[in-house]
């Protein structure tokens, strides 16, 4: 019995030994006893009274030998944007201390556009194709993308992007197979025989007419018949000379193809750098703005750097919208002189001012004996509602109207147009294009050529100078125009191109951004479009073009667009107007940076360093040339 009871008391000192060792090479292997060592010699030395609570108190110095947070989930949820309409929301959750925690969420748009008074069908195929888009998105990420970055440290903004492209490009090819197959198989399926119809029946024989002899002409009558079909010759040549002196349009490109679920790779790395500056307890936009300038130069010059980037210019508020056309819309501008929190003041009594207007009926004209003024049309009163943008929409007569009520308004409110503030207008030249005339309808039943737009603009900029943008003004197909525009006007006004532009993934791919000819380029950040590829793209840009951030048709109440916009240094920022919620989230971004940057002694910097070029007159703001890539054709 002794012996049995010695062997076991033996088996369990070898266990225990065992145990000690593993449990010293795990502790020396993080270099714990160093550590304890370290904190107890420190505890000695002050020897304070409350042993414990000093080492309690002490508790974050292990905290801050902790492994770095690490991604440990990343859930994708379909939420309604601010029309009611899906989109994609993403959070992010973290382990920190051995614990899961939640981080951040962030939203990002779909790329669709928001037709008003499309055809039902049109919104049908369009719904399910956003639904579609949705749900894939949410699918990869649930599925594969949390897979594919556990354990990331958020930090690691490239390596995050990098794994997310490599899965893109893996969906793509996988596209493009499915693609393939079908397309063998249908080919595979022999084509049903053509259906021949039967000849039509011969046409019954001339009937001699009364008083007609056979073998004979009527010359007469045949003359009379060829001196018509000669009119009618000289009037199919001329109207065939009149429609070559008009250049044709060309035919719209086809929209660039979007991979569904593509939006999860720009959302979830979105969520990846919130989550970084979340854990840092730094503001997204100065995450962002360290991401871009680490590439071309030291951490030493970052401030400098981020100083100059920080001074993103406040856009639109009013808009206008009726057949110039029915999506032109006109901006207001503050420039950088005036705080923020002053320019939306300022923004929102015009817009007051501007309901007050359109609330007040002019008065009826005099009638003459016969019961009217003369023959001569009244003038219309002016007319308004809010359009799905949130913006003030007025139906006008001219495209006079609109300026010169705003040029009232500016009057009466002791302000100077031009001096003040400045206005943009969004030509959206694409919705402007019929096809059926190939022509652009600028009014309700008035078409102009493209070359006739070009002296509509320029005629335009001459009797209004306080515009200083042109967001839009032609179809991207017309490029001549474009060209020709520029070369009129690019010296007094930003020529802009938004939807004219190339997607941020195309401009990647090509290298290209001098396409159409333009004073700067909005960008919008959906689909595949990553952090890094935003920050690529700054740099494509910068020295070539202003970068300007817009805002997409459909919107949540994500803000972090305000973020990116500051953060890589955008001369402008495109919101929409001065109502509904997720807009004004943004307005509300934009108020919190400033005094951000005001308590941190920033903006004196940045508002230092851009002072030259705003404060000056406005033909110094606007350089006789921009320098652009040279385009060997």
């Amino acid at each position: 019995m002794g012996d049995e009871g010695g062997g076991h008391r033996g088996g369990i000192t070898r266990d225990l030994q065992k145990l000690k060792q593993q449990a010293m090479a795990y502790y020396q292997e993080n270099d714990v006893p160093r550590k304890l060592e370290e904190l107890l010699n420190s505890t000695f030395y002050l020897q304070p009274a409350d042993v414990y609570g000093h080492l309690a108190e002490r508790a974050n110095y292990f905290s801050k030998l902790a492994k770095p947070p690490s991604i440990c989930k990343i859930v994708g949820k379909a939420i309604l944007d601010g029309l009611g309409l899906p989109t994609l929301q993403v959070e992010i959750s973290c382990t920190i201390q051995n614990f899961p925690k939640y981080i951040c969420s962030v939203a990002i748009p779909t790329h669709f556009e928001v037709v008003e008074n499309a055809l039902p069908e049109v919104l049908d195929v369009e719904e399910a194709e956003r639904d579609q888009a949705v749900s894939t998105a949410v699918q990869w990420i649930n599925q594969f993308i949390t897979e594919e970055l556990w354990g990331l440290v958020p930090s690691n903004q490239a390596e995050a992007d990098h794994r997310l492209r490599i899965f893109f490009e893996h969906k793509v090819q996988e596209d493009k197979e499915r693609k393939e197959l079908e397309r063998s198989q249908e080919e595979s399926v022999p084509a049903p025989p053509p259906v021949i119809p039967p000849p039509p029946p011969p046409p019954p024989a001339p009937s001699k007419k009364k008083g007609q002899k056979a073998g004979k002409l009527n010359l007469h009558k045949t003359n009379r018949k060829l001196t018509v079909l000669n009119a009618d010759r000289n009037l199919n040549l001329q109207g065939r000379r009149d429609t070559l002196l008009e250049k044709p349009i060309l035919p719209p490109e086809p929209p660039e193809p979007v991979l569904h679920g593509s939006m999860a790779i720009g959302a979830v790395s979105l969520a990846v750098a919130k989550a970084s500056a979340t854990l840092a307890s730094t503001p997204l936009y100065l995450t962002l703005a360290l991401l871009k300038h680490d590439q071309v130069r030291a951490a030493a010059h970052i401030h400098n750097a981020f100083a100059d980037g920080i001074c993103t210019e406040l856009w639109e508020v009013i808009t206008w919208e009726a057949k110039f056309n029915e999506r032109s819309d006109l901006y207001s501008q503050s420039w950088i002189d005036n705080q923020t929190n002053w320019s939306i003041e300022l923004l929102l009594e015009i817009q007051k001012q501007v309901n007050r207007a359109m609330e007040t009926l002019p008065p009826p004209k005099p009638e003459t004996k016969k019961g009217h003024n003369g023959g001569k049309r009244a003038q219309p009163p002016i007319t308004g509602k809010v359009s799905h943008l949130g913006c003030l929409t007025i139906n006008y007569d001219t495209i006079e109207q609109p300026l010169l009520l705003i040029q009232g308004i500016c009057s009466n409110l002791g302000l100077e147009l031009g001096v003040n503030f400045h206005l943009a207008i969004n030509c959206a030249g694409h919705e402007l294009m019929d096809y059926s005339k190939g022509k652009y309808e600028v009014m309700v039943g008035t078409y102009k050529s493209a070359a006739e737009m070009v002296e509509l603009y320029v005629d335009l900029i001459n009797k209004y100078p306080s515009i200083i943008a042109l967001i839009d003004p032609f179809r991207k197909e017309d490029s001549e125009q474009w060209d020709s525009l520029y070369a009129a006007l690019a010296s007094r006004c930003y020529i802009i191109a938004g939807a004219a532009s190339r997607s941020i993934s195309k401009l990647l791919e090509y290298r290209n951004t001098s396409t159409p000819k333009s004073n700067g380029l909005i960008l919008k950040h959906t689909n595949q479009t990553t952090v890094s590829d935003l920050v690529e793209i700054t740099h494509l840009i910068n020295g070539k073009k202003h970068l300007v951030f817009g805002s997409a048709d459909s919107e949540s109440s994500d803000d972090s667009l305000v973020d990116l916009a500051v953060g890589l240094g955008a001369r402008f920022i495109k919101l929409g107007g001065l109502s509904r919620g997720e807009r004004m989230t943004k307005y509300n971004r934009l108020l919190a940076i400033e005094e951000e940057l005001i308590h941190s002694g920033a903006w004196e910097d940045a508002t230092a360093t851009m002072a030259e070029e705003t404060l000056g007159p406005l033909d110094s703001i606007f350089p006789t040339e921009v320098i652009e890539e040279s385009v060997k054709t």
